[in-house]
């Protein structure tokens, strides 16, 4: 029994250590919506906690009371009926708290998908995130600049990622601005997020994608407009366009560095279609086909007809 307690203490000693070397980020929050992210994830554990504090003290009162105890060998323990009370109560007490998390869930969800509370009134930038094996590919659009393996993002501005793929599925994820969201290859999928304060956070591939996925890291950094403005009149006047045949280059190559470019791989290059796009493109097909359909069968019903 005490080498048990023994290997107990050092098992929680040991997480408890490692776990200072590499903080949860995602409970130290710079933007509101990584700020939602956190307090929902939070708001879980307590009550999972309180849940797991109520079984083991009833578990512990139910040892105690109910205990075996001597008896004689021909007692019998008498006759009870099952309380309803009791089944009314532990089957609505599940009921409650999974709706309690399914709605604090979906309102979390609701507004994380949207553009960061108190920054209605301002247009946000929009930056073209794509990934490929194992790099990420950032452009801006307003800027006409690109780089790969780093971005710059401004404070206190709302910032619009527009994530596709050009390989496998992979994931978007900045644990301290954002929740994760999917990069695919065949339709672009957006996530919100804002950064409240001056800083540097990293950011990764959160899906596993192949051997270099460990790797897949970049650095997300945060800066005052007004040091944003020069950072891309910087990057606009001083480093070399990106040809197309740069841009195979780079989606060839499995590990690259840091780079930057004074046009994006937007022109020559297009992103794919929204998935609301995609929904669009889906229902004019089908109506065409549908009013292609109805067509041929008119004509053979007319064909028939005459003959």
């Amino acid at each position: 029994m005490k080498k048990k307690l023994s290997l107990m203490f050092i098992a929680f000693g040991a997480l408890a250590v490692l776990s200072g070397c590499e903080p949860l980020t995602i409970f130290d929050p710079k933007g509101p919506n990584a700020k939602t992210l956190s307090d929902t994830i939070i708001l879980s554990i307590i009550t999972m906690a309180f849940i797991l504090l109520v079984v083991y003290v009833l578990l512990a009162f139910m040892l105690t009371k109910y205990r075996a105890s001597k008896t004689p060998a021909d007692y019998e323990p008498p006759h009870e009926e099952g309380s309803h009370l009791l089944e009314i109560t532990w089957t609505v007490i599940p009921i409650i708290i999974v709706a309690f998390l399914a709605i604090v869930t979906v309102r979390s969800t609701s507004t994380v998908e949207a553009q960061p509370a108190g920054y209605d009134n301002k247009e946000p930038l929009v930056i073209y995130a794509s990934s490929s094996n194992w790099k990420w590919h950032f452009s801006y659009p307003e800027q006409g600049i690109e780089t790969v393996n780093y971005v710059n993002i401004p404070t206190d501005r709302p910032i619009e990622f527009k994530l596709y793929s050009f390989g496998p599925i992979t994931s978007f994820w900045i644990p301290q601005l954002a929740g994760q969201k999917y990069a695919m290859s065949d339709m672009l999928t957006t996530i919100h997020l804002a950064a409240d304060e001056v800083g540097s956070y990293m950011g990764r591939n959160s899906n596993f994608s192949g051997r270099g996925f460990a790797e897949m890291e970049f650095e997300a950094q945060s800066m005052t407009q007004e040091d944003f403005d020069k950072w891309a009149t910087d990057v606009k006047t001083k480093e070399k366009p990106l040809t197309e045949e740069k841009f195979d280059e780079l989606l060839k190559a499995e590990h690259v560095g840091r780079s930057s470019y004074s046009s994006t791989h937007l022109e020559f290059s297009p992103a794919p279609m929204e998935h609301s796009e995609h929904m669009k493109m889906g229902d004019m097909d089908h109506s065409k086909m549908n009013h292609g359909d109805h067509s041929d069968s008119q004509e053979n019903s007319e064909a028939t007809h005459s003959h």
